[in-house]
């Protein structure tokens, strides 16, 4: 594994490395997971963003690393697509949903008919999200789930302020009009 100069990353960057971005690292896959749709290219695209933020091995400390690790995700993912993924993205739910239906039934479940409509809820919920168009889903999943301010988010997409806030508004309008509709 070589960096943007040929070299490999020394012990410096590596310890920089574990410091600053393994912290994060389930951050990084709540992300990867939601864009991805699925666990097992979310742990490609982790897999890929860690390697690139190890090569990258900035010379200066990271002053947000969270958001940095999260940018180097975020890019890693629209690479992955655009190599694995037709240009129409289709996202659909995985083995994540019936591991969720099959917790349902553990022997912890409050009841069965309480655990049905829960998991009922957070399917349709986990739906309404995984329909989202990316740029919202990405803003959403940045501020909801993994707890980024707005300016965290916006170097982390390269969009201003203004245009965060206005998608995380128009995420959640798209959100509650799905979810009212379907109830």
């Amino acid at each position: 594994m070589t960096n943007e100069s040929g070299k490999e990353p020394g012990e410096a960057a590596r310890r920089r490395f574990r410091e600053e971005a393994l912290p994060h690292l389930d951050d990084a896959y709540s992300l990867a997971r939601w864009l991805a749709g699925n666990r097992t290219d979310a742990e490609d695209i982790v897999q890929d963003a860690c390697l690139r933020a190890l090569q990258a091995s900035p010379e200066r400390r990271v002053e947000n690393p969270r958001a940095w690790l999260l940018t180097v995700v975020r890019n890693a993912a629209y690479n992955w697509f655009a190599k694995n993924r037709p240009a129409a993205l289709v996202l659909a739910g995985g083995a994540e949903d019936v591991e969720t239906r099959a917790g349902a039934t553990a022997p912890s479940a409050p009841a069965p008919d309480a655990a049905l409509i829960e998991a009922a809820d957070r399917r349709a919920v986990n739906e309404a999200i995984e329909a989202l168009p990316l740029p919202f889903k990405e803003t959403l999943i940045m501020r909801e789930a993994n707890g980024l301010s707005y300016r965290e988010i916006s170097e982390a997409t390269g969009v201003p302020i203004g245009t965060v806030m206005s998608r995380l508004a128009r995420a959640r309008a798209m959100l509650i009009e799905k979810l009212g509709a379907s109830s």
